[in-house]
């Protein structure tokens, strides 16, 4: 006799099952669809912003150069400074060459160093360091300012009381006057007042003129310190002429 089966058989679902699995599958079909289009839609936003940003700084008016900041003048003035530095007003302050303006101003003569940045939101900045004299050039009644590495860059009205007078000969090159420069700051105080001016050749023709008609041949700025020392033992004897170009082998003559 055949075994009937006690299985009891699956209820199909019904009709309010079947809307509620479609729903629940079509939420997650739309969900991951939207999980790909917002990486899209946030990658086209952020490639919206750049270029934005992008044509705001470098092609717009708006970021424009309008105006020059000019810092550290003693000698210059202002104006001298900006026409040399022949900013580009208008133009898109990102795009203005710094090394260009930089290049221009460190022609003037006074100029020793500078520096050109940018300004935010419309303004080129220069700084400016100025040479210093350390003496002065007097020559054919024109008296001009000597700086630490030779440069002549301004004019002085009269010779000023604080500084030496370095006098040269037509011949005379700038490597000479940097030596000069040396030379001058290696003198200490005490020597510094006994030299009425310094005259100078060539690099190793440098003399001191001290009152009293007396010369000092120097030579190179090479050992001045040693030639200096040398020298204030020397000057406590009486002579026209004192040689200390070779400090270890000093002369003098009477």
């Amino acid at each position: 006799m055949p075994r009937t089966s006690t299985r009891p058989q699956e209820a199909a679902p019904d009709e309010r099952t079947v809307r509620i699995a479609r729903k629940r599958f079509a939420r997650r079909q739309w969900a991951r669809r939207w999980l790909a289009l917002r990486r899209v839609v946030v990658v086209l936003l952020l490639a919206a912003v750049l270029a934005g940003a992008g044509w705001l700084v470098f092609f717009s008016s708006v970021l424009a150069v309008e105006g020059v900041e000019v810092e550290g003048l003693d000698v210059l003035e202002p104006r001298e400074v900006r026409q040399v530095a022949a900013v580009p007003l208008g133009e898109p302050l990102a795009t203005v060459s710094l090394e260009a303006i930089a290049a221009r101003v460190e022609s003037l003569a006074p100029v020793k160093a500078v520096d050109v940045s940018r300004s935010w939101p419309d303004k080129v900045r220069i700084a400016v360091l100025e040479r210093e004299a350390v003496a002065v050039v007097e020559r054919d009644g024109v008296v001009r300012g000597l700086d630490d590495e030779g440069v002549l860059f301004r004019r002085f009205p009269s010779v000023p009381e604080t500084l030496p007078v370095v006098r040269i000969s037509a011949g005379t090159r700038s490597e000479a006057l940097a030596e000069a420069a040396g030379v001058i700051d290696a003198l200490p105080a005490s020597l510094a007042a006994k030299v009425d001016h310094i005259a100078v050749q060539t690099v190793d023709d440098i003399s001191l003129e001290l009152g009293n008609g007396r010369t000092v041949f120097w030579g190179s700025a090479s050992e001045s310190s040693s030639k200096a020392a040398v020298l204030e033992v020397l000057l406590r004897q009486k002579a026209s002429v004192y040689d200390v170009s070779v400090p270890g082998q000093p002369t003098l003559k009477r």
